[in-house]
């Protein structure tokens, strides 16, 4: 049965702040904003949790993400929104390109910054991830007693997966064209640069994402450090990717959500890599774009992630006196 039905229980706060926050992953820079705790309410003695947040493919944290960054810092959580090298405001002189092992280095350098705010319990990190993020949310928690809780949104946990859906909603052509692209890309990226194409176009267009509707929802979020275009190699860079393999070895709680009609990363694994990790789950009978803020089941994915983090996150009571 889908649950979509618990009220929004995002507390009553002022309009929250935003702070950037600088921090180093390699040689270069990421930026990021930092978003406060509204209240203390879940603050331990060591400090309030505090929520590492990232994009999906190509995403920059003006393009959807402060909503949800809002919405729990409202709760209690502070939150720490970050772009990966290359993409928004974050540094790095290879731009638009997606490099699943460079975002795993970036979101662990992200926690260590998160770990480091004032007022926070570096004991008590949330990992926050949607759509490919969601997927490294997974790998990046795996092993780490210093992570309370992760949430893992409309995760993309299969490349294999994802390339089976994507030929139900592709015609053989396109995905051929993709795969050329991507081929041409690492093959001529040392001498004349790589070959870039949209993040999101029109079906029977060039680009990443084509499926009707996906350039309208994406537009609609884009803020003004986005750009339409991404390296085509990451049509490569994915077919391989499968953090699916790392739920099981995530041990504190868990949360995925899973959008039952997503055509871009499949229900069904996302599912299976639940099982593995123990996860508590909900469902939304929309597709993948359908949680992001001004759809339908934004406020429900939303009111769950409250819920959800403050039940496991709350502090223990002191029943010795």
């Amino acid at each position: 049965m889908t649950d979509t039905t618990l009220a929004d229980t995002t507390l009553a706060a002022p309009a929250p702040t935003h702070h950037e926050v600088r921090f180093a992953s390699g040689s270069d820079e990421c930026v990021a904003t930092h978003v406060p705790a509204a209240h203390d309410q879940l603050a331990g003695p060591a400090g309030r949790p505090v929520v590492v947040m990232a994009h999906g493919l190509a995403g920059t944290v003006d393009s959807g993400l402060l909503p949800f960054a809002d919405g729990l810092a409202a709760a209690g959580l502070d939150v720490l929104a970050f772009d990966y090298r290359g993409f928004g405001r974050s540094g790095g002189a290879v731009r638009q390109r997606v490099s699943v092992a460079g975002q795993l280095e970036d979101f662990r350098a992200a926690a260590t910054a998160a770990a480091a705010l004032p007022g926070v319990d570096a004991g008590r990190l949330v990992l926050w991830g949607v759509s490919l993020a969601g997927g490294h949310v997974l790998a990046v928690a795996a092993g780490r007693d210093d992570v309370a809780a992760v949430v893992s949104l409309t995760p993309l946990v299969d490349g294999a997966a994802a390339g089976r859906l994507a030929l139900r909603h592709h015609s053989p052509l396109t995905l051929a064209r993709s795969t050329v692209d991507g081929v041409r890309s690492r093959a001529l990226a040392s001498r004349r640069g790589p070959v870039m194409v949209p993040v999101v176009a029109d079906p029977g267009e060039q680009g990443a994402l084509t499926l009707p509707g996906c350039k309208e929802d994406y537009l609609a979020l884009a803020g003004p450090s986005w750009r339409n275009e991404v390296d085509a190699a990451v049509a490569l860079e994915l077919g391989s990717h499968r953090p699916i393999k790392s739920a099981k070895e995530v041990t504190c709680p868990l949360l995925v959500q899973i959008a039952d009609f997503d055509r871009l990363a499949p229900p069904q694994a996302a599912a299976k890599a639940a099982v593995k990790g123990r996860a508590e789950v909900r469902h939304y009978p929309g597709d993948h774009f359908d949680v992001w803020p001004g759809k339908d089941f934004f406020a429900p994915a939303l009111a769950h992630q409250v819920h959800f983090l403050t039940r496991h996150l709350a502090p223990a009571l002191d029943t010795t006196g």
